[in-house]
Order: C-alpha cells, then structure tokens, then sequence
C-alpha cells in the first residue's frame, strides 16, 4: 500500500499521479457550478468534488484548484448555482472543463432569484449563497448555504470514474 509523504516533504510527481489514480477509484457525479460577478457575463465550471455538509443550515461544498482561471470570478462572487449534469451533458462537461472555455453563451439557461443562472436541463440545481471559502492545499473549498433548489422526476447523472466519463447501465 502506497503512503503520502508528510507535510513537510512534496511528494514526487510518481506518487502525486499514484494518489490520483487511487482516488479515481471512486465514482463521482459531476456538476457545473455557474456564476456572475462584477457585470460579466455568466461564466461556468466543471466539478465533481461536490458534497452535502449539513441538513440544518441547508450547506454544500465543492473544491476549486487555485490554479483555475475562474478562481479570481468565485472569490469575488456572493453567490452560486451547483448543477447535478445529466448523462447527455458529457459535452457540456467537456467544454466547461478546459481552461479558457467557460462561457454559457450557447447553454439554455434558467436566471435564478440571485442573478446566478442555472442550467435549464439540470437534474438538480442549487442556489447558494456562499457561506464560507477554506484554503485547502492546491484547492480553495467553497461553502454554499442553499437557498433555493429543485430537481427533476426523472433522468440518469452524468459519472466520472478513473479518468473518464461513465454511465449508468440500463434499468431492468
């Protein structure tokens, strides 16, 4: 079994990739979280390290890489929309992935109480405001409390596991 140095040592480019790779041994959904800030237009962001924190306030979180280009938008922004993406969205997911390429210009959106837009064919969306940014290694951790959300009837989640995307099997 593989072990991460401590704190006080980097850990090789070796054992980075051997982390990740362990860690795609678990499946995740994935989302897009959507934002306005400071008169630009909407913008969106690929994530699958989305997670419910508490029932009681109503909070969610998801990690954001320092690294990103949307990092100075999400600083900024008082508010933010979690888009659970269906399996049809893989190239919605794609798209909004890549560096550069965050635009929802060509997505139908739905525009939110707070100004955030969602997307419109989302299994599920939900509205935060943010409650609270934690610095945590290489990412910034992004705690929403909820302030409006919804869900369809029906549909099948977009996954990512091991490098890739995946999907359910068929039911029945």
């Amino acid at each position: 079994m593989s072990s991460v140095q401590s704190q006080a040592t980097k850990p090789s480019a070796e054992e980075t990739r051997k982390f990740r790779d362990a860690l795609g041994w678990f499946t995740t959904g994935v989302a897009v979280v959507t934002t306005c800030s400071g008169g630009r237009p909407p913008i969106g962001v690929t994530i699958n390290s989305f997670s419910s924190v508490s029932l009681d306030p109503p909070l969610v979180l998801w990690c954001l890489d320092k690294k990103s280009d949307t990092l100075p938008i999400f600083e900024e922004a008082t508010h933010f929309t979690v888009n659970v993406l269906r399996e049809e969205h893989q190239h919605v997911s794609s798209r909004l992935a890549r560096k550069g390429d965050h635009s929802l210009a060509d997505v139908e959106l739905i525009e939110a109480e707070s100004g955030c837009p969602s997307l419109k064919e989302a299994l599920a969306h939900f509205e935060c405001e943010i409650d609270a940014r934690h610095d945590a290694g290489d990412h910034v951790i992004m705690v929403g409390r909820v302030l409006k959300f919804d869900a369809a009837d029906e549909g099948r989640p977009l996954l990512y596991h091991r490098g890739g995307y995946q999907m359910l099997p068929p039911v029945g």
